[in-house]
């Protein structure tokens, strides 16, 4: 653990005007558990004072008794491939505030009373200690057969907004995680024989006995995630000034993928804008769903075919900039960056066509899957909502969550690009990247973008609003 930092509640002026993770944290291998401390400085960038902190406590999600299920029951019997697993996030202490407690409908939020208010553009210093059990899962935090899946492994600060902090359950459909940038120092101790993939850059190693100590920084970065594992092998190759890195535990490597993943930095980046980061992971994991996005590492499930591999490793590419840099909320937007990230996929497929995929065919799958959907969720409740802007919660099934978030926000991106043209197109993307870059994005801002250069506002909002016939 780390030694507490001086208890001092408020400076005058926070020069780098961020917030900053400091984490440290050891892997038990034995007892399934991660042991950790985060000194974290909040830094004030509303208008308002603020006298209390809220943390997202995800891994109390996989706890028995959680009253929200991390992994719905459709890929629960792949995600639990030993029998049903528990783990759970307990805090040991928070030091620097006046006062800390558990609170959210389902265990879910940390709550810190700080020890005075922080007024715009000061900041304040607690330090959190933590353990994180962890399940046996495939699953974006857990253990499974090959590797430790350690996404959302630290209590992450809530997003504010105008009506305070979201702090919304763990909803087993979709991404539930909406987060601010922050700069990250992240310090892991491990097995000697563990290699680490992670979001940040490596900046120092030691060695000590049997463990192993590096640590990684990150800056300008939504969320902080890592894979650890004794059987990873790993292949690196540059891409517009990015070290891309897959890691892999099979025999055979990687490579069409990490081409791809290469080649999909370099197009992103001449489509929409520089990426930020130094690295990208792309981490071959046993997942139950396809893949995992987070800033600078994706997980990518490790059973998928070269061919669904392939694209896969392109979709959570793309959300680099569509999450990771240029973030909305998820939990009630879902289609803002699931939708963009998956026309962005088959933008990228279009010029590269060796892959074998094109956008006439991305075009008809698209449509004839969310016409079945249509008339499936039809006959069984008589009508559908077809509304895109609506809570993760309010989706009935995965099934509905792909068709709305994925199928037709894909097809409403392809309809507004015909409306517009490539040029007015792809420049609206440059420039709502460029004013969103670090920011968390609302649907508004995004579609203001692309009406400052054609009359769409009209199209968007009859796709979002459910009112087009498909």
């Amino acid at each position: 653990m780390l030694t507490a930092l001086p208890l001092t509640a408020c400076t005058k002026k926070n020069q780098t005007g961020t917030s900053k993770y400091v984490i440290t944290a050891a892997y038990d291998q034995a007892e399934r558990c991660l042991s950790g401390t985060v000194d974290f400085t909040f830094y004030n960038s509303t208008d308002n004072e603020i006298s209390d902190l809220q943390f997202n406590l995800w891994g109390n999600a996989y706890r028995n008794g959680a009253k929200n299920k991390p992994v719905s029951d459709a890929n629960a019997q792949k995600a639990y491939y030993a029998g049903t697993s528990y783990g759970g996030e307990t805090v040991e202490k928070v030091e620097g505030c006046a006062s800390w407690e558990v609170t959210g409908d389902d265990e879910n939020i940390l709550t810190v009373a700080l020890n005075q208010p922080v007024y715009p553009e000061q900041s304040a210093t607690v330090s959190i200690t933590y353990t994180l059990d962890l399940a046996n899962v495939n699953h974006r935090t857990g253990v499974t057969a090959t590797t430790v899946n350690l996404g959302n492994f630290y209590p992450v600060l809530c997003a504010y907004t105008a009506e305070g902090y979201m702090n919304a359950p763990y909803y087993s459909c979709g991404d539930p995680f909406v987060s601010e940038c922050a700069d990250y120092d992240v310090t892991l101790t491990l097995p000697k024989e563990y290699v680490a993939a992670t979001s940040g850059k490596e900046v120092s190693r030691s060695l000590a006995g049997e463990q192993s100590t590096a640590r990684y920084e990150l800056k300008n970065a939504r969320d902080f995630a890592a894979v650890i594992s004794d059987k990873f092998k790993t292949v690196t190759k540059t891409s517009a000034g990015c070290e891309v890195t897959a890691y892999y535990c099979g025999e055979t490597e990687p490579t069409k993928q990490l081409d791809a993943a290469c080649e999909s930095v370099k197009y992103f980046s001449d489509a929409f804008g520089a990426y930020a980061y130094p690295t990208l992971s792309v981490v071959f994991t046993p997942l139950c769903v396809s893949g995992m996005e987070y800033p600078a590492l994706t997980m990518i499930a490790d059973d998928l075919d070269e061919t669904d591999g392939i694209y896969t490793t392109v979709h959570e590419n793309a959300h680099q900039w569509w999450y990771a840099m240029v973030g909305n909320d998820q939990v009630n937007c879902a289609w803002q960056d699931e939708g963009l990230a998956e026309y962005s996929t088959v933008c990228f497929f279009e010029n590269y066509p060796a892959y074998g995929f094109t956008r006439t065919a991305a075009l008809g799958s698209a449509i004839k899957a969310y016409r079945a959907y249509y008339s499936v969720y039809n006959q069984i409740f008589g009508k559908v909502d077809t509304t895109m802007t609506r809570g993760l919660g309010d989706f009935a099934s995965d099934y509905e969550y792909v068709n709305i978030a994925y199928n037709k926000g894909f097809l409403m991106f392809e309809s507004v690009r015909t409306a517009m043209g490539d040029k007015k197109f792809f420049n609206a993307l440059k420039s709502y990247f460029e004013a969103n870059r670090f920011k968390i994005a609302s649907p508004e801002e995004m579609i203001s973008h692309f009406s400052a250069l054609h009359d769409v506002e009209g199209m968007f909002m009859s796709y979002i609003d459910g009112k087009v016939v498909i």
